[in-house]
């Protein structure tokens, strides 16, 4: 683990509308550092990764997020990205009119501020995207339009690894994925790790997309707060007892 601090979440309080969903968050990322969060459906996990990542839906009532150093709490959606950080969603967003291979250069140009020369973007997704096994033909598709389940998770990763994140919050990546599906996105996950030495928070209710991951921590969330943390064991804890027989 890394003493030098990525991500800091103070006492955060967040609300939809008139409900509270987060009452007191705390949590701290370090440079490096993979995080899993996990806990009962409709606890707060999902709102968690919209709060960092600045979802206007998501009012923070109370608290701060700190993000090398500053805070993102009055900072707009896309200066977040900029910065670093990288939401990937449970239901990826389709998008008639954008290629998947438009969209990711505009992004990598807005996030670096530079223009990209096209033959040597072409050539980096050209080899990421056979490190996942993608057809060449997907990077010339409206983004996500007519993908099955596992091809968005699958655009999601290749955005990942093209985008090089600080930090990456995967909300549910493994959901509704047949086990192939999931062995891709998990291999991806790895070689963002190798390649990019990112930070990760995972949010999932599944263990098989961490099976090749070195996890540092795993928090525990229930009610809108982290009630426990743990090493990597507390993984297995929760596989072998559930949340409820956790002692808190």
């Amino acid at each position: 683990m890394n003493s030098e601090k990525l991500l800091e979440v103070k006492n955060l309080h967040v609300s939809v509308g008139d409900k509270e969903i987060l009452n007191g968050v705390n949590l701290e990322i370090g440079i490096n550092e993979t995080h899993v969060l996990m806990g009962p459906n409709g606890t707060g996990k999902s709102t968690l990764g919209y709060a960092i990542c600045g979802n206007p839906s998501y009012t923070v009532t109370s608290g701060d997020i700190i993000f090398e150093g500053e805070s993102l709490v009055d900072m707009a959606v896309n200066e977040r990205a900029k910065k670093g950080i990288f939401l990937s969603f449970q239901n990826p967003l389709e998008v008639p009119g954008v290629t998947l291979s438009a969209f990711i250069r505009s992004a990598l140009e807005q996030k670096t501020g530079k223009r990209m020369k096209l033959w040597d973007y072409k050539k980096k997704l050209k080899e990421t995207m056979e490190l996942l096994s993608m057809d060449e033909s997907y990077a010339e598709r409206d983004l996500n339009v007519g993908f099955s389940g596992g091809e968005k998770k699958k655009a999601e990763i290749l955005q990942l690894l093209m985008l090089e994140p600080k930090l990456a919050i995967l909300d549910e990546t493994d959901s509704g994925l047949d086990v192939d599906a999931v062995r891709t996105v998990s291999n991806g996950i790895k070689i963002f790790k190798e390649r990019c030495e990112g930070s990760l928070l995972i949010i999932t209710h599944s263990t098989k997309i961490l099976e090749s991951l070195n996890v540092d921590i795993t928090h525990i969330m229930e009610n809108g707060t982290i009630v426990k943390e743990g090493d990597a064991s507390l993984v297995e804890e929760v596989n072998a007892t559930g949340f409820q027989e956790l002692e808190i």
